[in-house]
């Protein structure tokens, strides 16, 4: 749950410049949601490869056990 965790703090930092943009249309904040949007990404695809790793290591596990 360490990855979910992360992923929430990471989109709770994202929150001042996502008022700042869509309340009060500030544009540098608009930048910077765009900036925080690419980190988010990079994140997800973190954990999309450390999923596709973990479930590559079980498969291997199930074709080593004996029968």
């Amino acid at each position: 749950m360490n990855r979910y965790q992360e992923l929430l703090d990471l989109i709770q930092t994202f929150q001042k410049d996502f008022e700042k943009f869509y309340v009060k249309g500030n544009k540098s904040a608009g930048t910077r949601v765009r900036k925080h949007m690419a980190s988010l990404k990079r994140k997800a695809q973190e954990v999309r490869n450390e999923v596709q790793e973990i479930k590559s290591k079980m498969a291997g596990d199930e074709s080593e056990s004996p029968a």
